[in-house]
């Protein structure tokens, strides 16, 4: 009886390449998965695709729901920017699909699992540490990783054994979900030259865009986002919707150098409109409802967050730890936020919430009001006192 091989499956180069591997090399059977987390694909091409090369069987999982759920929402909640650019698209879906491989290969009674990371990238790190931490007697293959393949014999590995995929043209290396989508390889690894047009596809270039604004509604209860201009939407729904929207505004285009935990420093080009207008719409909310000290704490303990899952550290014990903590936080974020979309970029225009701290009555300069200015004397005093002695102490010095 032939040995089981689980392998994380796209239907893209390096898994379908990886197939013939591990049906040359190891004379196993092979068993395919592909979850779908809004990358677009018709899955049902690629699983006879799978099928063609001779898997013994596939599975095709609808994972939107969750991934935005249980994956994208916390995301928002921790207003989630690594580098402050990239909103971890791919690495929020990676531990997701990494747990369904996990309960597919206890199911089918495999003993190794494999994906196609190579050993340059982060993602390898995600797959490795969250099956390893849920299924520690498993074994974990990286063949692209073993095998040191560049794009380019892939391609002609591909070519060699009849192979058929419909991008061996296209220069890019691509993955994509509800999130964003991420584009890597060809002209964008020179990041003196900006990126060609043809690598984008959910964007319009800003110049090209509407030239009259439109204007969004967002509303959020407890954190996250639940309806858009008055309207209740389902959460795969409505990033769905508002990646549209933004997209067709030119909102979205993220450009920046990316340090990888493995050390590399690498040129990447994201489109991510709903991301983009999420988070900022979010954190905006968030400076309304929560005091000055939550705001600034949040910040640390939302940076830390982002870390760990870019990191592939989505099963470690802080990161619960964490979002206890934010998610404490998060029960007073509802309310809506008005955001302009146009030309690329967007702009706050309002906000309002049932828990609002902004009171008029303090902040208003037009009317009397029942704040009594003449305290602030004082309080400078007290402000300024650190600083004030530590001056006078240098100018002491500096005389003698």
């Amino acid at each position: 009886m032939k040995d089981t091989i689980l392998l994380a499956y796209s239907g893209g180069l390096d898994t379908s390449v990886l197939v013939k591997w591990l049906q040359e090399k190891y004379d196993v059977d092979l068993i395919t998965v592909i979850l779908d987390v809004g990358q677009q694909n018709d899955l049902k091409e690629i699983e006879e695709k799978a099928k063609s090369l001779g898997v013994k069987k596939h599975y095709s999982i609808d994972a939107k729901e969750e991934f935005a759920t249980n994956h994208v929402f916390p995301a928002i909640k921790a207003n989630a920017l690594y580098e402050g650019k990239y909103p971890l698209s791919t690495a929020l879906a990676r531990p997701l699909i990494a747990s369904k491989i996990v309960e597919i290969a206890e199911k089918e009674g495999a003993t190794t699992v494999a994906h196609g990371c190579t050993g340059k990238g982060n993602d390898q790190v995600r797959f490795d540490v969250t099956i390893k931490a849920l299924a520690p007697n498993l074994k974990v293959m990286a063949p692209v990783r073993e095998w040191g393949l560049t794009r380019d014999e892939e391609m002609k590995f591909a070519k060699a054994n009849g192979i058929q995929i419909s991008c061996l043209s296209n220069p890019y290396s691509i993955d994509q979900n509800l999130w964003g989508r991420s584009i890597e390889c060809g002209p964008l690894e020179n990041p003196e030259q900006e990126p060609p047009e043809e690598v984008f596809e959910w964007t319009v270039p800003p110049e090209k865009a509407p030239d009259k604004p439109e204007y969004l509604t967002i509303k959020f209860e407890y954190g996250v986002p639940c309806a858009m201009n008055g309207e209740n939407l389902h959460p795969v729904t409505l990033i769905q919707t508002l990646n549209k929207i933004a997209g067709e505004h030119g909102v979205g285009r993220i450009d920046h150098m990316e340090d990888r935990l493995v050390g590399i420093k690498s040129r990447e080009v994201y489109e991510c409109p709903a991301a983009t207008v999420l988070l900022e719409a979010h954190k905006d909310l968030e400076k309304m409802v929560l005091t000055r000290h939550e705001v600034l704490f949040k910040q640390q303990i939302d940076a830390q967050w982002t870390f760990l899952v870019y990191t592939g550290l989505w099963m470690d014990p802080l990161r619960e730890d964490l979002e206890a903590f934010i998610d404490k936080t998060q029960e007073c974020v509802c309310g809506e936020v008005k955001v302009k979309l146009y030309k690329g970029g967007v702009q706050l225009v309002g906000r309002s919430s049932p828990m609002s701290l902004y009171d008029l009555n303090l902040a208003t300069y037009d009317i009397q009001t029942n704040f009594n200015q003449s305290y602030s004397e004082g309080f400078i005093e007290l402000w300024g006192l650190p600083t004030r002695v530590s001056n006078i102490l240098k100018t002491k010095t500096k005389k003698t």
